[in-house]
């Protein structure tokens, strides 16, 4: 069994900032990729930030430069730093994670948090 919980989410006013918390425990072999996702009421879920073992981030335009996605390997963690928030970033964000539970299949699977709600108010 793998859970990821998530943490961090609240209101904030706009211009505020958020930090974004994201634990995997359980039968965890290895971790892959780390993410996070988030939908807004009608709309589709979104890519907002991935970062792989290695270090590599990615991030959707219009976050960047104000979004920080960053990740303890050691706990397991992924955190995103959430700063200059606007009213179009309310939504419930994700966590995602890419990973084994074992290292002799070469399976991979992806693992999906409960969702925080982050709402920011003009």
């Amino acid at each position: 069994q793998v859970q990821l919980v998530e943490s961090g989410g609240g209101v904030v006013q706009f211009g505020g900032s958020l930090r974004l918390s994201c634990a995997a425990s359980g039968s965890i072999f290895s971790i892959y990729g780390m993410g996070w996702y988030r939908q807004a009421p009608v709309k589709q879920r979104e890519l907002v930030a991935l970062t792989t073992s290695s270090g590599t981030t990615n991030y959707v335009d219009s976050v960047k430069g104000r979004f920080t996605i960053s990740r303890d390997n050691a706990k397991n963690t992924v955190y995103l730093q959430m700063n200059s928030l606007k009213p179009e970033d309310t939504a419930v964000y994700y966590c995602n994670a890419d990973l084994s539970t074992d290292g002799n299949s070469g399976r991979r699977y992806a693992y999906w948090g409960q969702g925080t709600q982050v709402t920011v108010s003009s």
